[in-house]
């Protein structure tokens, strides 16, 4: 399954090209065996997120804020879904070029600075 970030105003495009829709992760996809080729518009910024069909994300370990009025996840746009689970405050090997390329760590490192000086000393 490869995940879609399809504008609302699009989604009937998506659909007529054989997007299906994901309930539980709230997002489009290009269902497995089916060409990504028509959907490349749609990929996410940085490569697609490829999730086998039967894996489910994990989110124990993440809180999700949701929003009050539609009750939908709301994930940031710095938001990485990471492979394995770990904490990405703690350097990992295996997740640290994915937190860079996406421009998570650059993110973090800016939202650290500007919190340094409020750090009581």
């Amino acid at each position: 399954m490869m995940f879609l970030k399809v504008p609302f105003a699009e989604k009937d495009e998506a659909k007529a090209l054989g997007a299906r829709w994901n309930n539980e992760r709230k997002s489009w996809y290009v269902p497995e065996g089916k060409p990504v080729e028509a959907f490349e518009r749609w990929l996410p910024p940085g490569g697609a997120d490829f999730v086998p069909a039967v894996a489910k994300p994990s989110l124990k370990s993440r809180p999700v804020m949701t929003d009050s009025y539609a009750g939908k996840p709301v994930i940031g746009r710095y938001y990485v879904e990471l492979q394995h689970d770990c904490d990405p405050f703690v350097a990992c090997a295996v997740c640290a070029p994915k937190l860079a390329s996406s421009g998570w760590q650059d993110h973090y490192d800016d939202v650290a600075k500007m919190l340094k000086p409020l750090r009581p000393a």
